[in-house]
């Protein structure tokens, strides 16, 4: 048995991160240093590279995953160490991991075997403090609201209207359902409430597509948190909340620098969850990124129903972003788990996310990962099979090897993309918001999950006419979904078709920009399973982790 993730990354011997930013022409007033080999870029850099043309952007997304997940985050980290081994001028472009799946069952966020993003202990727990600083902003204007209505509620909020829940960066299915207030009147008055994961909160996914703080607290001014007696929309301006969460937020929204294994240059910066938020990480990082590389890679959570869909939609949308071509990973696991066993119907899953993909303009590579307990002799029918079937869409298939072999390993997929990539890639959005909110909730459902309708429960449509009547309409949708499945139904496999996707509520998140559509049963505040990798971890005398995947 080869060795673990954590053993690979403490292995590993790292540059100084100085040596890392110099890579990209960056010096060491460029940075703001926490420790050695993590950084945060000063601010002032954005605006020197302003004029620079723009590098390519690879996205790297994945069918629809088993419960463990496919390895596209390790597929990010190797595909960028691979172009690093071509000699082209690379960066990644990753999500910041939250202690949920960290302490859960998914595990962390910093990709895996020899294709590694580190200090991996580090980013897979405090990290720079990023994802503290938001739960702080989201709890303090929590505590802003509670404490307006306790001292005289001058603005007339309906505590039966308010939304703004609190958040925490962990899984506690506990604290999904609370009533707060409690103990007489001088703690405050009495009314349901509960908690989100840090990472399901619209101040992730507001600093996530904020361009720079002015941006920011402008973001944070539109969050709406309850509505008026009167029936009138009540924002965290109308609280005076936004210059304190300012404050809290302003190290946060600069990029953090951190180097894979192989030395080459990432931004690690925002963790927005695939299917609660759009799955992506910042705005900022991604095209400070592109002025500072020839390629950027990316990933987006999930399978490309959600992680893709967002990506395209929603933040290239906001942040004039055109990728130039899709990875997408797939795994014999999940080929066989999506048929039952049976590969012929599994495969109808990567068929599906390939159409999709295309539908956006974008030409698609498929990274196929193999068993690897399985002899070479099914190894090579395995991939024929894979191979043959993608030709039916123009696609072609490499074997991905950046786990076991670091970025050599990606080589012959990096190779296919400088020749994808040589020209443009027509990338448009899948549909325009000038459209109807439920239009294009329909566009989604029916031309990329393949639903034949639409249900809208009554509490989804009454909460459009109200979000309308404030002045809220053409935004994109964010849906919030099972990832198991293109349905809203998590044992709908492979590629369901005929089904109708239900939506039971949609939330305003007028601070970032979209509406959020809820179906079938999303958790916005997840649970640890029977047996949560916290079982397995412990820290030595030395201060040295074991059991962290």
């Amino acid at each position: 048995m080869g060795k673990a993730d954590i053993e690979i990354a403490q292995a590993n011997v790292m540059e100084p991160i100085w040596n890392v930013a110099a890579k990209l022409g960056l010096g060491a007033d460029d940075l703001e240093q926490y420790g050695k080999y993590k950084a945060k870029i000063a601010t002032g850099v954005k605006e020197r590279y302003a004029s620079k043309p723009d590098g390519k952007l690879i996205l790297v997304t994945a069918m629809s995953p088993t419960k463990y997940g496919e390895g596209k985050t390790t597929m990010t980290v190797g595909l960028g160490q691979a172009f690093g081994c071509m000699g082209v001028k690379s960066m990644i472009c990753l999500r910041e991991p939250s202690l949920g799946p960290v302490f859960g069952m998914k595990g962390g966020a910093a990709g895996g075997g020899h294709s590694q993003v580190v200090p991996m202990e580090d980013i897979n727990l405090h990290f720079t403090g990023d994802l503290h600083a938001m739960t702080a902003a989201n709890n303090l204007l929590a505590a802003m609201i509670d404490n307006h209505i306790h001292q005289g509620n001058s603005l007339g909020i309906d505590v039966r209207t308010i939304t703004w829940r609190r958040c925490m960066d962990m899984n506690d299915r506990a604290l999904r359902q609370i009533v707060v207030g409690l103990g007489g009147k001088a703690n405050g008055m009495p009314r349901e409430d509960g908690f989100d994961i840090t990472v399901a909160s619209e101040v992730m996914a507001i600093l996530c597509l904020s361009s720079d703080l002015e941006d920011l607290k402008s973001r944070l001014g539109k969050i709406v948190v309850a509505s008026t007696f009167a029936g009138k929309p009540v924002t965290a301006s109308d609280l005076q909340a936004v210059g304190a969460m300012a404050v809290l937020l302003k190290d946060a929204i600069k990029p953090n620098l951190v180097q894979t294994l192989e030395h080459t240059p990432v931004f690690v910066h925002g963790g927005p969850f695939a299917n609660i938020a759009h799955g992506c990480n910042s705005l900022s990082a991604t095209k400070l990124a592109l002025k500072l590389a020839d390629y950027v890679v990316t990933e987006a959570g999930f399978g490309a129903d959600l992680g893709a869909e967002k990506f395209c939609d929603i933040k290239c949308r906001f942040g004039g972003l055109k990728p130039a071509a899709a990875v997408l990973v797939t795994t014999m696991r999940a080929i066989k788990h999506h048929g039952s066993g049976d590969m012929k119907i599994g495969i109808e899953n990567v068929g599906g996310h390939i159409e999709n993909l295309q539908k956006f303009g974008l030409p698609v590579v498929v990274a196929l990962n193999l068993e690897l307990n399985t002899d070479d002799a099914d190894h090579a029918a395995e991939f024929t099979f894979v191979r043959d079937y993608c030709a039916r869409f123009g696609v072609d298939v490499f074997k991905n090897e950046v786990w076991a072999k670091g970025g050599e390993g990606g080589m012959e997929i990096a190779q296919k993309l400088l020749e994808v990539t040589a020209k443009p890639a027509d990338f448009h959005p899948l549909y325009d918001t000038r459209l109807s909110t439920e239009d294009i909730i329909r566009k989604i459902a029916m031309d990329y999950y393949g639903a034949v309708d639409v249900i809208f429960a009554d509490k989804a449509q009454k909460s459009i006419k109200k979000f309308r009547e404030w002045g809220y309409e053409h935004m994109p949708v964010c849906i919030a979904k099972t990832q198991y499945s293109f349905s809203d139904n998590s044992v709908l496999l492979a590629r369901p078709r005929g089904f109708t996707l239900t939506v039971k509520e949609v939330r305003l998140s007028a601070g970032a920009g979209f509406f959020v559509a809820l179906t079938g049963d999303i958790m916005t505040m997840p649970g640890l399973p029977k047996e949560p990798a916290a079982n397995n971890m412990d820290v030595d005398n030395e201060g040295k982790i074991g059991g962290l995947f």
